[in-house]
């Protein structure tokens, strides 16, 4: 009998074999047709990748509406469908072909949608559509109460007792901002006393009357400036008060502050309570649990620090008590959503290079002493940006990988697996080659495990050797995870014939709150020495050509690109620095974040003159040692890192006659958002590497 078992098991080892032998052949032919057909990722290529971002699930779990734009380079204008998609059976249809935004969707399949400011309504069924507002005043970021009796929303409006352009009777042409305190400049925009407030207003039969502004004539923006959207602020299920966040500082303690708080308006009696006046960081994000018994919100704990951990309080709101979820977590959360019974929270963040999705169980009672568990739910497969909400068993989310663009998925909880719903670039992926990326760990000079993102250029041929590129992420405190940038696309980059090493150096979330928390006042330190451990350690390969290695980077990429041009000891043949910082100094009296300053540098210079920021890790200190071409590029309208810094770097690089060359973007900020723009930014970048690498 034995014997048979045997033979068996052999005969079963051979099925298996045989198996896994057609499966590959299988693979190898898909692949190799893929090779055949497929063409290295270019800059145009790239533009023609559809932007898909989801906006609203059913009431009833049945249907996704999700848009898909699409940017005409030859307009410099983007263009957006509405597709309405079931998640029974996956089918979809074209719901708008309009540049709209979904406000939400009722149980008839009513759509409420706002179109140049106005709310229109389109059903799903019938295809009837209404304008519901129309007039001068525009409406931004709409939330309907529980029972669609009022709306909230924002608007900007003008607050004259802070600020207004001063205008001299008999100099009418002239054009000058006069201010008396700071907060006179931010992001990229200058500061003339237009402040974006909530608004409630009764919304009866699409008419909207009896409006409220919840700021009335106070210098606060709510959402928050620059970016804050719908998240900043919420119904309660009741429909008796609104939640708002606001960062109630004005001038210089604006600038120099980060706490933002949670602000309770009831709808009653027209009054207002702080719910985090405790707290001197960041409180963000408010949202309620399923019957309005449990809040739920986003809590840094340290003022002016705007990396620190983040965590979620969970708060009960008849009693007032409340819960840290994740004080016991070494980790950041960047997002979250309650379960639908308000007995769960599923969160992102980022874990070990890649942003994952996590889950933690609510307790009954808030004066637990044994802190939840937190159960994690993806991989590292892909990164998971954000939760759409639930459908079914398991959530709609949106994910990304280093080749692949935003795409939305459904994630089953039982087989911890996604699948794609929206498809929208799977056509365009066909003619795209998909270039190897691999994880790599090297040993820091610390004697800490370093991880970086290793991606591999088309045909990649281990006999070969390649130019090889060091890619330095900004932030500092910016997770370096699978995404997919429209500029900084690091597949994109390996097509045009480079390895690209991309490391998780100190000061990254994803390894633990020290290793987040390391980087501040040592910008030129640890970090910059991980650096050159991961470039160090690759170059070890026989595909790494050592003698053509460059380094590139944008923001505190630019700065460490500044750094590295002064201490690599002629390691790298080329440099490439987009809105880097060069002059500490400088730097410090024309940023307009000063939290971020003085939490990471330190303090002003001339308080602490022999701070290191000032010194060892200032870039213009090692201007001496400068000797290799450099590319600095630079925005007009970057006031976060303003022009000065890049127009210092090349002006001390060709008094130095090193090869440079200056790109600037009047129209741009720290980013680079119109398209041609960004066009020619990918052409410079990669001719510039041809020409030095």
């Amino acid at each position: 009998m034995r014997y048979f078992y045997l033979f068996m098991s052999i005969l079963m080892v051979l099925q298996n074999s045989f198996a896994q032998t057609r499966q590959d052949m299988s693979k190898n032919e898909t692949l190799s047709t893929n090779l055949h057909d497929a063409k290295p990722l270019s800059p145009e290529k790239l533009w023609e990748l559809g932007r898909v971002s989801p906006e609203v699930i059913s009431p009833d779990n049945e249907y996704l509406l999700y848009s898909v734009s699409s940017y005409d380079l030859s307009k410099n204008s983007l263009s957006k469908i509405i597709y309405l998609q079931s998640l029974t059976n996956r089918k979809k249809s074209v719901f708008l072909e309009k540049d709209a935004s979904i406000i939400e969707m009722n149980e008839n399949g009513d759509v409420f949608f706002l179109l140049d400011g106005d709310i229109w309504l389109r059903n799903i069924n019938t295809g009837k559509e209404k304008q519901l507002t129309k007039g001068e005043k525009k409406y931004n970021n709409v939330k309907f109460s529980p029972d669609r009796s009022y709306i909230l929303f924002s608007r900007k409006v003008q607050v004259k007792k802070y600020y207004s352009p001063i205008k001299y009777p008999d100099l009418e042409k002239s054009d000058v901002y006069i201010y008396d305190d700071l907060d006179y400049r931010h992001w990229d925009y200058f500061n003339d006393g237009t402040f974006t407030h909530p608004f409630i207003a009764e919304f009866k039969e699409g008419e909207i009357r009896n409006e409220i502004d919840l700021l009335e004539d106070q210098p606060f923006y709510s959402p928050q400036a620059p970016f804050g959207g719908k998240e900043d602020f919420t119904w309660s299920p009741d429909g008796k008060s609104v939640l708002y966040v606001s960062k109630k500082n004005v001038g210089k303690e604006y600038a120099l502050s980060t706490n933002t708080d949670i602000y309770r308006f009831d709808t009653e009696t027209k009054k207002t309570k702080n719910l985090t006046e405790d707290n001197r960081g960041y409180d963000t994000s408010p949202s309620f649990a399923q019957g309005g018994d449990r809040l739920a919100w986003l809590s840094m704990k340290t003022e002016g620090y705007e990396a620190d951990k983040n965590d979620i309080i969970v708060q009960d709101v008849h009693s007032g008590l409340k819960l840290n979820l994740t004080a016991h977590w070494d980790g950041t959360v960047n997002s979250f959503i309650w379960n639908k019974e308000g007995t769960k929270i599923f969160f992102t963040a980022p874990h070990k290079g890649t942003i994952r999705l996590f889950m933690v169980h609510v307790p009954d009672n808030l004066k637990v002493r044994s802190l939840p568990i937190i159960e994690p739910l993806s991989g590292e497969e892909a990164d998971i940006n954000g939760i759409v909400g639930e459908a079914g068993e398991g959530l709609i989310v949106t994910s990304t990988k280093i080749t692949q663009a935003q795409e939305i998925f459904y994630f089953d909880f039982q087989e911890r697996s996604l699948s794609n719903l929206s498809k929208a670039n799977n056509t365009l992926y066909k003619t795209i080659y998909e270039n190897k990326v691999e994880s790599r760990i090297t040993q820091a000079s610390d004697g800490e495990e370093l991880f970086s993102w290793v991606i591999y250029p088309p045909n990649f041929d281990p006999d070969k050797k390649y130019p090889t590129l060091l890619y330095a992420q900004g932030g500092p405190q910016s997770a370096l995870t699978q995404f997919y940038s429209l500029r900084w696309n690091l597949q994109l980059i390996a097509s045009q014939g480079y390895i690209v090493v991309a490391p998780n150096r100190r000061g990254m979330p994803g390894w633990g709150e020290k290793w987040n928390k390391d980087i501040s006042q040592d910008w030129g330190g640890q970090s910059i020495r991980d650096y050159l451990a991961a470039i160090d350690d690759i170059s070890q390969e026989s595909y790494v050509d050592s003698d053509r290695l460059g380094a590139v980077g944008a923001s505190y990429g630019g700065y460490s690109i500044f750094m590295l041009a002064g201490v690599h000891e002629n390691r790298f043949k080329t440099f490439i620095s987009h809105a880097g910082l060069f002059n500490m100094k400088s730097w410090y009296g024309t940023t307009e974040e000063l939290f971020f300053a003085n939490h990471d540098i330190g303090g002003p210079y001339w308080e602490i003159p022999d701070h290191a920021s000032y010194n060892t890790f200032n870039p213009i200190k090692h201007i001496d040692k400068w000797n290799t071409p450099i590319l600095i590029i630079q925005g007009g309208k970057d006031y976060r890192v303003p022009i000065g810094q890049g127009l210092e770097a090349f002006q001390a690089a060709r008094l130095k006659n090193i090869k440079s060359r200056l790109v600037y973007l009047p129209e741009e900020n720290h980013w680079v958002l119109q398209g041609q723009n960004a066009m020619v930014w990918q052409r410079e970048f990669f001719k510039w590497l041809e020409e030095t690498l």
